[in-house]
This record gives C-alpha cells, structure tokens and sequence, in this order.
C-alpha cells in the first residue's frame, strides 16, 4: 500500500500523511490535486507533496477522497520553490498554498467555466418541408414569426450529402439573435417550447485574445538603449542576475520589449513583474500592440475565475509566452521560462506584508528562475533583470560586489534633460505667512502657466483621506480607533473617520465628547483635501486624484490612467502610486508637497525610501519633448539627502548611506529577522515577549534586542510586540532557521500563550 504527504491550506506546520486507496494507485502523482478528510467532519482539497509507502505509526491514516485531476497542477519547479519559500521565510507550506493557488483551484465544489448560450434548430426542422410548416404554423403569432425569420436569415446552413437535412455552419449565441432582431427572451423562451429551438451551452474564455502578435511594430532602439542592450545579453551569459540602472525616462521599457521578442524567438517564456497593479495599465497597451494573444495578465484585481483560467492555459499545450503581473504572477506554472524582468525592482510593494508567507517576490523571482533552470543547458538557463532608475541598496551592492552584473543607462531617451528641481523651504514662508494651505507660491505660479500652456501637472501627497488626524481646538482631544493604537483620519467626501490599519469607520462627532466644543477641525492634509482646495485655487483645472480610496477596482485604475494620459484630465493629485513608473507624456510640473512627511518614520529604510520616492516622483516630469520642473517643499533643505535628490546623485546617497548600514549592523552586512507576538491582552504578550528574548539570547546572545513596543502597538485589538534579530551573514541560516522554529514551538506549547500569534518576518521592508 502506498502513501500520500499531502499539503493542505492551513496555518499548519509538516504535511499530512493519507492512504491511497487501491484504485487510485498508479495513477496519484506529485502535484496533483485531492480531496482529503481533516478532523471528524471536515474536508480540503489539498497538493500531493510526496509518494511513499512507509506507514505512519501511531495513528490510523485516513484514505483519500477523490482526486481532483487527471494531471498535475503543479510543476516540479512550483513545488521546490513551495518548499523553498516556506522554509526561508519560516512559513507553514500550507500558507503558501494558499497564496499561491487561485481560491477555484482551493476549493471542494471546484471552478465553474463560464458558458455562454447558443442558439440552433431542434432536429425535426432541420428541412425545408419541416421549415416551411413551422413558417405556417407561426403565422397566427407574427413576433415569434418575426424572430424565427431572423434565426434563419443571421444562420448559415448546408445540407449534409446524402439526405436533405440542414447543418449549422455559423454558431449563433442567443445573446447576437436578441441584439439582431430586437426579440425578447420570452419570445424565444416560447419557439423553444414550441420544439422549434433549443438552446445549448458551450464553454467560452474569460481571457482576452489580445489579437495577432505585430512584432514589426517594436520600435528601434536609440545608440545608448542598444548598447545597454547587448551589454545585458553579455551580462547574461556570465551572470544569473543583472540590474539595469537606468535614469527615469531612460527608455528600459523598450530595452524589455526587444529582450521579450528574444526570448519568443528562441520558444521560451518571459514573466514580466511589476510592482503595482496601475503600472500593468500602461505596460499592457505597450505590450499588447506588440505581442498580442502572447501576452497573459495576472494580478489580484482580476477575478478568480480570470486567474484558474490563466493558471491552466498555462498548464496546456499553448501558454503564453509572455506573463505581465503584480507580485502573485511568481506563482505562475512556466513550462519554458527563459526570463524574468522584474521592472522597479526596488520597490516596497514587492513585499507581502500580511498575511504569511510574507515573500519578496524579487528574492522569489530569482529562486523561481533557478528551479525552471534544471532540464536547461548553462546558455539555456533562465536569466534576471532587475530594472529600476533608483536601487534598493541591497541590490545596489550585490552589483557593486560582483554577485550581480551591473549595466547603466545614464541619460534619458532622445536626449531629454532630467527635470530641473527646485528646492522650496515652506519653513520660512509659513513664517513669513506667504504659504497658501500646503502649497508655496512658486508651486502654484508653475502649475498654472503649465495649465495655461495646455501641459499637465502632478501633486504628489503620500497620504489619503482629508486630514490624517481631527482635534478639538478647545482641549485638544483626538478620536482614535477602538480596535488600534491609532488617530483616526477624517474622509469627509463620505463623512465618517476611518482607521487605515483596522479598517473600522465611525461616524464624525458634531462635538467633542471630552469637553463639548463644537470646534473639530482636522490637521494636516491628505490627498481629498488638497483635490477640495485645488478645486479652489485652478477651478478650470481638470483634476484625477490617485490613491487607495479612487483605485478600488481594476476598472478604476485604468479610467484614472486612461483619462490623464488622453488629457481629459490635466491635474493629477496622488500617493505613492503615482510614482511607481507611470509614462505620460505632457507633465511638465511635479510638486513634491512635503519631503519631510517621507522622512520621519522609526525605521532604519526611512531615507532610502524617500529618496527613492521623491527621485521616481520627479521623474514623472518632462518625459517628451522638452525639460520638466519638480518643486519639492520641504522644512530642511539643508538635508544632504534633499541635495542627493536635486543632483539625481544615487551614488553619493549610496556611499553615504551604506557606510551608516555597516557600522549599525544592517542590510546588506546583516541579515534582519523581525519576531512578532500579538496577543488580545497585552499583560500576556508583555510576558511573552520578555520570555521569547529570553530564549533567543540563549542561543543568539547579543544579536538579540527587544522585546520593544513597536511605533504602532496595537491593532485589530491585538497587542504587540516586536524583537529584532540581527545576523551576520556567515551564520550558519539552516541552524538559525532550526532554532527559531523550535523557540516558537516551546512558546506555542506553553498553556499561557495557547492563543498567542507568533510569527517571523525575514528580510523585512
């Protein structure tokens, strides 16, 4: 008798071990789908991890329900880099099956194909004699006549050799019938009641065909592009990773599209990440005029259905050669991956935060591209590119150390300066009273000649909502979340205060409950606020706003895109979204509200974030044609990380910046582990976190530091706290890996902390 480990959807450590009964032997394999019981009632479909015959001992072994396929699901490759995730980032596998398989593939009742209706003659009309007595019979009832007339005229028949009966040749849907000729679906309902129709359904694509490839129409790279170009294919040869350092505007877009059509023609695939889902807007239409049906879409906005669909095209004879997705694509089966570009390769979005596994899909990439490599020779093997106009510093030095290649792209394409930026301190004109709201009068000044001049503009604001906090001016009381150690921030389109961590909203206060003042007024300014006093300022202005509250749904994200790259809007006012490689081509003006908000987190990353941010924000301007202007306010000019972004110098960041990472023992010198423990009562998780640093000191000694609160203590009524494991990067990781497993299993164990949530965040953002 054999056996089965199975990998069920469950935040459980190990696999599960089931029976494979007689008539399934043979015919069960490695990464297939199969329905399993768990417990006394309940069942979950779960992933053939491993074939055995050594019988567990201890228990008895429940037998497997029903396989779910003929074939696998899952490629070997999937499967390895499963295993490879859960143990890297200490996660239970079945964490993993759960981000990486669309729910239609999870679950028991499966995924239903969509149908559509067709519409055709029952068999005993299908002659002419039979025709003409339908036509008679239908006369008393001239709409049904009517349509049926119509049927006949829209269809197309032949006769079958040898007998007078009429075949179809041209499917009709029920759906072109009505749009046709104007009937009803009652009318139809009643011919096929009549056994004159009948309706049948047949199974339809929910894909987009995309149409015909048109590789003649990718464009011809400029001197500087093409010598980047062959200098990656070089790079590859030599080298699994590559980073592209291009300038914003540079033009690796195009670099990407002649290294996608490469790849075609040699029969492979390419996955082409993207850290945000209104990036794939703009990179599909570039795409697609090219590549056509080749190309396949794959992110979270798209419905489940959407994406089983995809994941089994994948899976059949005719894939797609070329993936465009958001950080969920990495699961993906490839059968022939060749390459993986993963476009901004520095940004944060890249991370899953919540919930487990918490992947980078950059580090997930590479993985993915070694565990395709197997069945490869060493010049077939699938290669890397990491691009972006501002690295993250561990990549930046993996470059400069020679683990990766490096090739750069230093000037924009056909020649465009990079924007101008001036530097406005609203320090000095606050206290000279010349600053209108957040915006200085040099902003202002520049945003509406470039208005008046038919160009656009952008506003960048990294916060949402009308006000991040409300305070009373009487006694200086301020709402905050019931549920998170948190202010709330007032959205006064819908009237309510909403918490971003938790989610809850409550209704605004007509007055303060601690002292009963009836003056609120909210502080600060969010995204919704500046559009209202935008509105104010430019009233003829055509304006988009640009963050989570507007971008809710996929339509969203390409309506906002679409209407400012056709000018029907001029003024775009956004978060951090904005800044994550959008092309348009009339932006003129980027105001950069307030650099300081950027820098101010308790985080070691805090000013590689924002020079990052505010250097891919200014390059959204003058991206055709002529020069653009970033104005970027800020209180401290004199910061050397302001300079660094004025003179587009990463390199003077990058010195400046990996010195102080060394001497404080952070990436890339050291390895983070971040350790979080929440609990409902926080007498429990102060405990606990005392005893969990207690026993990494054992082991880790001074590597150790915390247990500390961290900036935001609670949320979703949960406590926490946070320890921090620093690692240098000899350290023997398997061991470490061993330990902090069996720390958290001794945790578990312990009757105080039955509900405790213990988890570990490696190489956090």
């Amino acid at each position: 008798m054999s056996f089965a480990d199975v990998i069920l959807p469950l935040p459980l450590d190990g696999l599960f071990t089931y029976a494979v009964p007689q008539k399934m032997e043979g015919r069960v394999r490695r990464g297939m789908r199969v329905l399993v019981p768990f417990g006394r009632s309940k069942s979950y479909v779960g992933i053939v991890a491993r074939l055995h015959d050594k019988k567990p001992e201890g228990y008895a072994v429940k037998p497997i329900a029903l396989m779910m396929d003929d074939r696998p699901v899952l490629l070997e490759s999937q499967l390895k880099l499963w295993e490879w995730i859960a143990d890297y980032y200490m996660s239970p596998i079945g964490d993993v099956m759960k981000a990486a398989l669309p729910a239609g593939l999870k679950a028991e009742e499966g995924y239903r194909p969509k149908t559509e209706t067709y519409i055709r003659l029952t068999e005993n009309y299908r002659n002419e004699p039979t025709l003409h007595v339908a036509l008679n019979m239908l006369a008393r009832a001239p709409k049904q006549q009517e349509a049926f007339i119509a049927y006949l005229s829209l269809s197309r028949w032949d006769t079958i050799e040898g007998n007078d009966t009429l075949e179809p040749v041209l499917e009709i849907t029920r759906e072109e019938l009505m749009n046709y000729s104007g009937t009803t679906l009652d009318i139809l309902k009643a011919l096929v009641k009549k056994g004159m129709l009948e309706t049948y359904e047949v199974e339809v694509s929910r894909l987009n065909r995309g149409g015909e490839a048109h590789p003649e129409k990718i464009k011809k790279m400029s001197e500087a592009q093409e010598e980047a170009y062959n200098k990656i294919l070089l790079s590859m040869m030599k080298k699994n990773v590559t980073l592209l350092h291009g300038v914003t505007g540079s033009g690796k877009t195009e670099i990407y599209i002649h290294l996608i059509q490469r790849e075609i023609e040699q029969h492979r695939q390419v996955l082409y990440l993207l850290p945000e889902i209104a990036l794939t807007v703009q990179i599909m239409e570039r795409l697609q005029q090219v590549f056509g049906s080749r190309l396949g879409i794959y992110h979270s906005k798209y419905s489940d259905a959407e994406r089983v669909e995809i994941w089994q095209k994948q899976l059949s004879e005719h894939p797609y050669d070329v993936i465009l997705g958001a950080r969920s694509a990495v699961f993906l089966p490839f059968q022939n991956l060749g390459l993986v570009i993963v476009d901004e390769e520095h940004e944060t979005s890249f991370k899953q935060q919540d919930p487990a596994p918490r992947y980078h899909a950059r580090s997930v990439a590479i993985m993915l591209a070694s565990y395709n490599s197997s069945q490869c020779t060493i010049h077939d093997k699938p290669r890397v590119l990491l691009g972006t106009a501002t690295p993250s510093l561990e990549t930046y030095h993996n470059a400069m150390t020679g683990k990766y290649r490096l090739v750069e792209l230093k000037e924009r394409h056909q020649g465009i300066e990079l924007p101008e930026i001036q530097v406005v301190d609203i320090q000095d004109l606050q206290r000279r009273k010349m600053m209108r709201g957040p915006f200085s009068p040099l902003l202002l000044t520049r945003v509406r000649e470039a208005l008046e001049h038919g160009e656009q503009a952008i506003l960048f604001q990294n916060r949402r909502g009308w006000a991040p906090m409300v305070e009373c001016r009487q006694c200086g009381w301020v709402p905050r979340c019931e549920h998170c150690d948190v202010s709330l921030t007032l959205h006064r389109s819908m009237n309510q205060l909403t918490c971003h961590y938790c989610g809850y909203t409550y209704h605004v206060p007509a007055e303060c409950p601690a002292c009963g003042s009836k003056e609120l007024q909210g502080r600060g300014y969010g995204t919704e606020k500046i559009e209202d006093q935008i509105r104010d300022i430019f009233p003829i202005a055509r304006i988009a706003r640009m963050d989570l509250d507007t971008t809710r749904t996929r339509q969203a994200y390409e309506r906002i895109i679409s209407d400012f790259s056709d000018g029907r809007t001029n003024l775009l006012i956004g978060t951090q979204m904005i800044s994550k490689g959008l092309d348009f081509d009339r932006v003129s003006v980027v105001g950069i509200l307030n650099a300081d908000s950027m820098l101010n987190y308790p985080d070691f990353r805090a000013y590689e974030h924002a020079f990052m941010m505010m250097a891919q924000v200014s390059g959204r301007a003058g991206r055709r044609g002529k020069r653009g202007l970033v104005i970027l306010q800020t209180r401290q000019p004199d910061l050397p990380l302001i300079d660094y972004v004025v003179r587009n110098d990463y390199q003077a960041f990058y010195r400046s910046l990996i010195a102080e990472r060394q001497v404080f023992h952070y990436p890339p010198y050291y390895r983070i582990i971040y350790v979080y423990l929440k609990h409902q009562k926080d007498y429990v998780v102060e405990t606990a976190g005392h005893e969990m640093g207690a026993r990494l000191r054992q082991w880790f000694g001074g590597r150790v530091l915390g247990p500390d609160k961290p900036a935001v203590a609670r949320v979703k009524t949960l406590s926490i706290r946070k320890i921090v494991l620093k690692l240098e990067l000899g350290i023997d990781m398997a061991k470490v890996r061993q330990y902090l497993k069996m720390a958290r299993q001794q945790m578990l164990q312990d009757k105080r902390y039955a509900s405790l949530q213990l988890y570990y965040d490696v190489d956090p953002l």
